[in-house]
């Protein structure tokens, strides 16, 4: 008798633990469709659409997702992302206008120095969780704007104009737009792969679980500040490659994009896709990025109309517009 009670409860177990994995591996198949399909719209959007505005919507998305490494799979609110952004943006500006150096090589100083700047700031905002984390990141992001802001090198409130795009690797000239749009779709991608690599590797499975129970982590042996430390330079690192990139592909670097109101900006971006998620954040650059450019001359301000929009997401679609629709696959 116990034995056929057991067996009766067991067929359920097993069932539910295969239909889990057919849903997962749905998700899998569905995500791949969606990633080839998008990729292919990507390479012939700049033959419908105005190569400038999607470049600039390659730029946030890549700073969106590189600043959903950190808030969906890590679960730490930076309010100082515009510094690594806006930061790498000058540090590229400058490399190619002053230095000389080839777009590529500017792109790199910028990513590098984005990184060394989260390594900083980083290591200082590890030592706090929660709302302390988002404050800690909030006042040195402050400071490194009013740094830039008197910097010889920035020109203050003027910026570094006219930064030239040049020739990549002294071969493809940057100045035409399509070759500088597939340039800039390529390093997207790349940043892109990047952070779906780290999240499906062990290293992201680690940060996952320090989302999930940070100190059932640390009595598990994890060293936890410092996984935490690495997840944030390498969110710097890429968000720093999209702020140099959109410097390259702008011809421009303004206190703007280093300012507070940016860090707000890709929190926006992040919510409204889907933190946690992989193309949510991209999804929510997107939408923030078009109406930013289609409300741009309504008597409304736009930052009014974003904010709208945010607040009804929010009700209607908490976990983001992605987040969402994969809910509603999983039923």
């Amino acid at each position: 008798m116990s034995s056929l009670t057991q067996s009766g409860t067991a067929a359920p177990q097993g069932e539910s633990i295969e239909a889990g994995h057919a849903r997962q591996k749905n998700l899998s198949r569905i995500g791949l469709a969606v990633a080839i399909v998008a990729v292919a719209g990507l390479i012939a959007a700049p033959f419908f659409v105005y190569p400038v505005f999607l470049m600039t919507v390659l730029c946030f998305a890549l700073f969106a997702t590189a600043f959903n490494l950190l808030l969906g799979y890590v679960g730490l609110l930076s309010f100082g992302h515009a510094a690594f952004f806006g930061g790498a943006a000058y540090f590229a500006a400058h490399a190619a206008k002053v230095w000389g150096f080839e777009p590529l090589s500017a792109i790199l100083v910028g990513a590098v120095g984005a990184g060394l700047m989260g390594l900083a700031v980083g290591a200082l905002a590890i030592r706090r969780q929660g709302i302390y984390f988002a404050m800690v990141t909030l006042a040195l992001s402050q400071m490194i704007f009013f740094i830039f802001l008197q910097a010889p090198f920035t020109h203050g409130e003027d910026g570094i104009q006219g930064v030239p795009r040049g020739d990549l690797l002294g071969l493809v000239d940057l100045n035409r737009p399509l070759n500088i749009y597939y340039f800039v779709l390529l390093v997207f991608l790349f940043g892109f792969f990047a952070v779906w690599r780290i999240v499906h590797s062990p290293f992201g499975h680690v940060l996952q679980a320090i989302r999930e129970n940070e100190n059932r982590a640390i009595s598990l042996g994890y060293r936890v500040e410092r996984y935490k430390l690495a997840a944030f330079v390498m969110s710097a690192t890429i968000a720093g490659l999209a702020g140099a990139m959109k410097a390259i592909v702008l011809q421009i670097a303004t206190l703007t994009d280093v300012a507070w109101q940016m860090s707000g900006e890709v929190v926006l971006m992040t919510l409204l896709g889907g933190m946690g998620t992989i193309f949510g954040p991209s999804l929510g650059a997107a939408v923030v990025v078009t109406m930013q450019n289609y409300f741009a001359t309504s008597d409304v301000p736009v930052t009014v109309i974003i904010g709208v929009v945010f607040v009804l997401c929010v009700l209607l679609f908490r976990r983001g517009i992605v987040g969402e629709a994969i809910r509603l696959m999983k039923r």
